[in-house]
């Protein structure tokens, strides 16, 4: 088996990955809850040590702080978390994948984007987050288009997978609220891409096994509102729920966090290059357990 460098493997698309392609990948987990070999991201000679021991030529960097409202919380603190592991992390990954001349693998996200465009955002368009998780990551970004090595971004948004996990998806959070009448009024007015986990494993493979580079949308290239995915997903599953309609604006009227109205991906770049068809969101709602 081909040995792959990863980070984030225990978290919600790293673990799927995982296990989808554990007949395909030896992996070498650089985590820093590992038992044999903890490995903190933030420490450069802790991350350099391990890529200079590993026969493998890419490096698949998935590990991040992803709660956006707890990000918030640390706005321009580069001392905090956030930025510790998504900028200074990331930062540390580039800098021993260009030691050791490895193809790096970035996953990054939609909210580096604004939010304000209204049809699906396309890899030209320019980033312009408006709060501190998705500053991160675009800071990430930067940093690793300037890598001296192989480097593939893959944008993704609101990912969710088939079957359950620790850290609730978007589809499964949904599906719960609907079967024991928790779900709050679902937003007509926010439009997101969704992601379906067990096909962007799919992509991950793809662009490992093609060593292709640059910055793609990997998303479902589609729009939703938080209402229409609830209804769908409602549909699907024969769950006889109510779904209350929601408005965004009523709601960032009495929030202090920013909340990016759209941030929809096209993924028609990606797509025209890739060896399998993507499912569509309705399609991977099918699979969801």
């Amino acid at each position: 088996m081909k040995s792959l460098l990863a980070t984030g493997l225990n978290g919600l698309v790293g673990s799927r990955f995982a296990k989808d392609f554990e007949n395909t990948y030896e992996f070498d987990s650089l985590d820093v809850r590992d038992e044999k070999q903890p490995t903190d991201i933030t420490n450069y000679d802790q991350v350099l040590e391990r890529f200079q021991n590993s026969d493998a030529t890419h490096i698949i960097h998935l590990a991040a702080y992803t709660d956006v409202t707890g990000a918030w919380k640390q706005t321009d603190d580069e001392n905090g978390i956030t930025y510790k592991v998504n900028v200074t992390g990331t930062a540390n990954v580039i800098k021993a994948a260009e030691v050791t001349n490895k193809h790096l693998i970035y996953v990054s996200t939609a909210y580096v984007f604004d939010g304000e465009k209204k049809e699906l955002y396309t890899e030209e368009d320019a980033p312009n987050p408006i709060e501190w998780y998705g500053k991160t990551k675009f800071l990430a970004e930067e940093l690793v288009k300037k890598a001296q090595c192989p480097w593939t971004i893959l944008r993704i948004d609101q990912p969710f997978r088939s079957d359950t996990f620790e850290k609730v998806d978007t589809a499964h959070r949904i599906m719960q609220g609907i079967k024991d009448g928790s779900l709050y009024p679902q937003f007509t007015n926010h439009f997101f891409g969704p992601t379906f986990v067990d096909d962007f494993g799919k992509v991950i493979d793809f662009v490992i096994r093609t060593n292709t580079t640059g910055l793609f949308h990997a998303s479902s290239g589609e729009s939703w509102t938080d209402y229409d995915f609830a209804v769908a997903i409602n549909e699907i599953h024969n769950l006889g729920g109510e779904i209350g309609k929601g408005d965004l604006e009523v709601y960032l009227a009495n929030s202090e966090r920013p909340y990016q109205r759209n941030t929809a991906m096209s993924n028609e770049k990606i797509s025209k290059i890739l060896d399998f068809e993507m499912m569509s969101v309705k399609e991977a709602l099918e699979k969801v357990e």
